[in-house]
């Protein structure tokens, strides 16, 4: 089986985060960046897969700036065989469907069995793009998964609903996406961190891909910066505390 992973590289979620004031996009020099967690758990479930399987491949795929290579050499490490590297500078600041149409293009190119992604980024947030590269490959989609097993030609698992869980099921290949209750992920080893090293990574561009149309950017209209978090209501208890709390916490609406 071969298994594609969608990855991307994330600023730190332990660190501030914040947008050029200037462009509207993300200023990906004020904190570090990192891979997406929620992706790392997609991979965890390839590699769990690929552990009990000989014979399993598991590559992992960004489309991103020159930086994203150190995002995937750490997914190498942990176990992935290869990378596919989408970098054209033309791409930046992509909308969702041109990134999905960027991936799918990269997906039926390298072939495949089964695509995992995580269900939205720690960054855009907009949980769409697994759903719109399997709407682009054809296939069916089996959308934000709490678990998943995967077996020679079909995969399952279930997702959360509206009082209780739902069982799903789909024939390969598929597209599927995990939440953040799916597999926690491993740490590389040292072994695995120079095995990285000399992993293949396979950097593509629009050309490569037979998309050479002008890309579909976001455009920010506007931004403005956070304002300062103003000090909150302090009550000194002078004996009419309880009374003062009770009648700020009324006018607020929070009991």
């Amino acid at each position: 089986m071969k298994i594609v992973v969608l990855v991307k590289q994330v600023p730190d979620t332990y660190e501030d985060r914040k947008l050029d004031l200037s462009s509207g996009l993300l200023d990906r020099g004020a904190s570090d960046i990192v891979p997406d967690e929620i992706n790392e758990r997609a991979l965890e479930s390839a590699l769990r897969y690929k552990d009990g399987q000989k014979g399993t491949e598991v590559v992992v795929l960004t489309m991103g700036p020159d930086s994203a290579v150190k995002t995937l050499r750490k997914l190498l490490s942990m176990g992935a065989d290869s990378a596919i590297h989408i970098v054209d500078d033309a791409l930046a600041a992509s909308d969702m469907m041109q990134t999905a149409r960027m991936l799918a293009a990269a997906i039926q190119r390298g072939g495949f069995d089964l695509v995992l992604a995580g269900n939205e980024s720690t960054d855009g947030r907009g949980g769409v793009v697994p759903a719109m590269v399997a709407e682009i490959l054809g296939l069916p989609l089996l959308p934000s998964l709490d678990t998943v097993e995967l077996a020679a030609d079909s995969v399952s698992g279930t997702c959360s609903i509206d009082g209780g869980s739902l069982s799903v099921r789909a024939p390969l290949p598929a597209v599927v996406s995990l939440t953040e209750r799916s597999a926690e992920a491993r740490f590389p080893n040292f072994k695995g961190i120079m095995m990285a090293k000399r992993k293949p990574v396979e950097t593509i561009d629009r050309a490569s891909l037979g998309l050479g149309a002008a890309a579909a950017t976001s455009v920010v209209g506007s931004v403005t910066r956070r304002p300062a978090r103003a000090a909150g209501t302090k009550i000194v208890d002078d004996g009419t505390a309880a009374t003062e709390l009770a009648g700020f916490l009324a006018s607020n609406r929070l009991i």
